[in-house]
């Protein structure tokens, strides 16, 4: 009889290798060979996102135009005539500073001060307009030639930087009346929040009763995002989330192929663009009725949004639709604050169920010691405790074959012609030692989903960003500069590969040991965080396994590999 318990175990690292070959894939612009639906980055072409106005599509929503350069330098007024000249003003808060676009009154980009970005010493970007990256929040009305995002508006005068002490900033913007109707928009900042208040007020000046629609839209182009890793892949693309059908996350591929579903009517909920560690969305007041959508642009450029009704507005009146802009890091509690269920923007994805209550935990035990590494390390221990007497009774069982393995290599060579017989008498001799060759497996197979939670936690938690450890590690979200995590890594998986019986066959002798070495050099370029969470278990692993051994009177010895 093989080692069952062994198979099992390179079943589980060949099936991790075609999850990372299909990475690898769809990394390379190629879709996925053995997981077509896995979750993957969009496939969409790299390349600057030079669009022109579409035709209207089902939706109906303007086509989003990549906007040129704005005819008056940002924050000087426009010239008194019968249209405002375009220009882009910033306004400044206590956590980001916000670029608008007077065409639409359009969010072009947003930057955190507070947050480091790819290059050192300038802050992170997420929304952006440029040559080579689109990505923006529009809104407009749509039903009748009426302002859009297309529409040159005014700023009102006022302050477009918070002071200390001011807990409230606001701008507004009126558009020209266009089609017996004017649109003006308030976005009303809070200290201290990455959300923004949009107040869109619908004024009829004709002389007839108006029926608009108000669309809100988030506009990206696909592109991989930059410093993206080869060997692990994070989701970037639109999501939508309703109270009744709940996360739903769209490829950019899919809404390429015209294969995109999402949520239609709703009377609650977001759309969203999502990326690692950040997100964007537009979050309508609950109780207004409104579509979702996601259409395709133009060439690798694509939109998300709801198109909300509006109640009719009689002449000489008005009515104010509110909604909210949210762009911000995937902070967890305080994505909670902002909307109920704005926190899946921060993807577990079938393992939520375990992933939220280790993060809960994780953040506990950060706020006790306040270091992100030693949380983690606090939090493996805390796992291995938790399984401690089920891993004891793998490593029990692992021990008992250990000390039987002389026995079944001589039932190898004696009946080496004779394999129905050598099945028959090691089965004898299971049933005298009372030993289960599969006793080993069911602790790895329960701790897997845990581990593997613990992993998406890591990986997805944007408080890793930046976030250091010791000496030279000084950012937990980045690989370890020195290769020093991944290099202790290898040989704790070496040492830990050592300490076990030597498999009766010589190719899963081989096997034994190429297997980790060709997992560990995937740790190389994997964050420093996730390495560190990796070693801590490998050591715990080994602790463990020599204390059961030694009590079991199963002496630790390095059976170290011989190849012929």
């Amino acid at each position: 009889m093989t080692d069952i318990r062994r198979t099992i175990l390179w079943v589980i690292f060949g099936f991790s290798l075609v999850m990372l070959w299909d990475q690898w894939q769809v990394y390379n612009g190629k879709p996925a060979t053995f997981f077509p639906s896995a979750k993957q980055t969009a496939t969409a072409p790299k390349g600057p996102a030079t669009a022109t106005p579409p035709t209207a599509g089902a939706s109906a929503v303007p086509g989003a135009a990549v906007a040129t350069a704005p005819s008056a330098e940002p924050g000087t007024p426009a010239p008194a005539a019968c249209a405002a000249a375009r220009e882009r003003i910033t306004v400044k808060t206590d956590l980001m500073d916000v670029v608008f676009d007077t065409e639409g009154a359009t969010i072009v980009q947003t930057d955190f001060p507070k947050l480091a970005g790819d290059k050192p010493g300038i802050p992170f970007v997420l929304l952006e307009q440029g040559p080579e990256r689109v990505y923006v929040a529009q809104s407009g009305l749509i039903g009748g030639d009426f302002p859009t995002h297309k529409t040159v508006m005014t700023a009102t005068p006022g302050e477009r930087v918070m002071k200390d002490g001011q807990n409230e900033l606001a701008i507004r913007f009126e558009s020209p009346v266009q089609g017996g109707v004017k649109l003006a928009k308030t976005y009303t900042f809070h200290r201290g929040q990455y959300d923004i208040d949009v107040k869109h007020e619908v004024i009829n000046a004709g002389s007839a009763p108006v029926s608009p629609q108000l669309y809100l839209q988030l506009v990206r182009d696909g592109n991989k995002l930059p410093g993206q890793s080869s060997f692990y892949s994070t989701f970037t693309g639109p999501a939508v989330y309703t109270h009744e059908e709940k996360f739903h996350k769209v490829e950019f591929s899919d809404i390429e192929k015209g294969k995109a579903e999402v949520p239609k009517a709703a009377n609650d909920g977001y759309i969203a663009m999502v990326q690692h560690y950040f997100a964007s969305a537009w979050i309508l007041a609950d109780g207004v009725k409104r579509d979702y959508f996601v259409r395709k642009v133009d060439n690798n450029l694509y939109s998300a949004g709801a198109i909300a009704t509006v109640p009719p507005v009689p002449p000489g009146m008005q009515q104010v639709v509110n909604a909210r802009f949210f762009a911000g890091p995937q902070e967890e509690k305080m994505l909670e604050h902002v909307y109920p269920g704005l926190d899946l923007v921060k993807d577990y994805g079938w393992l939520t169920i375990l992933a939220k209550p280790l993060y809960w935990l994780l953040s506990k035990l950060h706020s006790f010691i306040g270091n992100w590494g030693f949380a983690i390390m606090a939090l493996v221990l805390l796992i291995k405790i938790a399984f401690y007497w089920l891993q004891a009774k793998g490593y029990e069982s692992m021990a008992k074959m250990k000390a039987i393995n002389p026995k079944v290599m001589q039932l190898r060579e004696r009946y080496k012609d004779n394999p129905q017989q050598m099945q028959q008498e090691m089965m004898r001799i299971y049933r005298e030692e009372k030993v289960n060759p599969i006793g080993g497996c069911l602790p790895i197979f329960i701790q897997i989903p845990v581990f593997i939670a613990l992993y998406w936690v890591l990986l997805s938690s944007v408080e890793m960003r930046g976030a250091p450890w010791i000496g030279w590690i000084h950012d937990l979200a980045q690989p370890d500069p020195y290769f020093i995590l991944p290099v202790v890594m290898t040989l704790s998986t070496m040492l830990q590969t050592a300490l076990n019986p030597v498999p009766p066959d010589p190719m899963q002798a081989k096997m034994m040991w190429f297997m980790p070495l060709i997992f560990s050099v995937m740790f190389f370029f994997f964050p420093a965080g996730l390495v560190l969470y990796w070693i801590t278990n490998n050591v715990l692993s080994i602790a463990q396994q020599w204390l059961i051994n030694t009590r079991m009177g199963v002496p630790p010895e390095f059976n170290l590999p011989k190849f012929k």
